[in-house]
């Protein structure tokens, strides 16, 4: 499968910015999806997975109530709608796919990531 990450862009703090991720290839509702960022100087961190069909959603603690995940099968997309953006959240932010939500979350050896989009939040 091929991720290509998009909607990245310099917001103000308290706006709102929604990512989308095109999946191609292999059959894209077989994967859960989600979604990693690495700040600037920091390590990769994942932000929130979402499952194969859709009905079960997972979110870092720094992220959770602010951000959310969602999945169009019939489109092969993924959507990242972050809102109440803090500085912290500035970051590139990565589109990854897995065979489970576990190995997404845990950025498993075999889960596929896409180039990243660049988030920027300005204080």
């Amino acid at each position: 499968v091929q991720l290509q990450a998009s909607g990245g862009g310099l917001v103000q703090a308290g706006g709102s910015l929604r990512l989308s991720c095109a999946a191609s290839g292999r059959t894209v509702s077989n994967y859960a999806m989600g979604w990693f960022r690495q700040p600037p100087g920091k390590e990769r961190e994942f932000v929130a997975a979402i499952s194969s069909g859709g009905g079960s959603t997972s979110f870092a603690d720094s992220v959770k109530g602010r951000f959310a995940i969602s999945r169009d099968n019939a489109k092969n997309m993924v959507y990242l709608e972050m809102n109440r953006l803090e500085p912290e959240d500035t970051a590139v932010y990565y589109c990854v796919a897995g065979e489970s939500s576990r190995h997404v979350r845990t950025g498993a050896p075999n889960v596929k990531w896409g180039p990243g989009t660049l988030v920027t939040v300005s204080s």
